[in-house]
């Protein structure tokens, strides 16, 4: 079952949207606001707190740039307005920071105001190396206007522990993610273990900095790690959040972390979008084509 998955996988990008759209269900929280704005009631309901992004990546004009960004401050104040449980998450290339640099930093800006006046956190997502560095010096601006500012780093990459030791502050929010970018071996650890190791000991030096650490994997071991390391430090559950994809399978594990008081916070996609992003989600977890399959014939 495992080869079919992986083949069925391989050959997804070429099917037609309404064939594909069943697979991407569990993982995109549909197309409109409202849509992905009752996952979140549920899962806030469910003790969860979220990141809701709007899929999308590199933009083609400055009017799309623009409309990325009033689509995220209009979700902003809807956030607000609902009294929900949940940050946004935003790329510097999705508004605009490839095609016009100043303009993806503009944007970037007027979200962090948006985010301000409406009491509700702002993270900006982490790219592929050749935006790393620009992505910490906006993130270091709009944290001048927004106290409640986020960004994130990748264990993959040699430099990021040096990173955290640059940008550690008490209001330093910092989400750690593996990586999912081709990079250089010059630049990127390519060895998996290696990678865990590295995330384990980035997260060892945030949690014993000032900041707030935002530990984002779907990897158990390695979650269990983690929870040794909290606990042989004594890390306060207020200085660290656990953080997930929506719809990638945990088991207990979620609920088991809830239990123990800490903080989960599961990432929301959703937008026009959703095709390319639920084809890359069901490459990396093949397992999910079966589960649709059977529920087909179970009906």
């Amino acid at each position: 079952m495992s080869w079919f998955n992986s083949s069925i996988a391989t050959i997804m990008p070429y099917f037609p949207k309404w064939l594909i759209k069943p697979f991407a269900k569990p993982y995109v929280a549909g197309i409109t606001d409202d849509e992905a704005l009752k996952i979140v009631q549920k899962l806030n309901k469910d003790g969860y707190a979220v990141t809701l992004d709007i899929l999308g990546e590199f933009i083609n004009s400055t009017k799309e740039a623009n409309q990325i960004r009033k689509a995220y401050t209009n979700l902003i104040q809807k956030i607000a307005e609902g009294g929900l449980d949940s940050t946004i998450s935003v790329k510097l290339t999705h508004l605009g920071f490839a095609l016009d640099p100043q303009l993806g930093e503009d944007n970037i800006l007027a979200l962090a105001q948006a985010g301000k006046e409406n009491n509700v956190g702002v993270t900006i997502d982490m790219e592929n190396s050749p935006f790393t560095s620009a992505t910490f010096e906006i993130y270091g601006k709009a944290l001048a206007i927004h106290d409640g500012m986020g960004t994130v780093i990748q264990a993959y990459l040699l430099r990021s522990l040096d990173d955290i030791k640059q940008l550690d502050a008490p209001l330093l929010n910092l989400r750690i993610c593996k990586g999912i970018y081709k990079e250089s071996p010059v630049i990127a650890i390519q060895d998996r273990v290696a990678i865990n190791d590295n995330y384990v000991e980035m997260a060892k030096s945030l949690l014993n900095g000032s900041g707030y650490a935002c530990l984002a994997t779907h990897d158990i071991p390695l979650i269990n790690r983690l929870e040794t390391l909290i606990e042989s430090e004594n890390i306060s559950s207020d200085r660290f959040e656990f953080q997930v994809l929506y719809g990638v399978p945990m088991g207990n594990r979620l609920k088991e972390l809830k239990t123990k008081g800490y903080k989960v916070r599961v990432y929301v996609p959703f937008g026009e979008a959703w095709f390319e992003y639920s084809v890359r989600r069901l490459k990396e977890n093949p397992k999910i084509i079966s589960y649709v399959i059977g529920n087909w014939f179970k009906r």
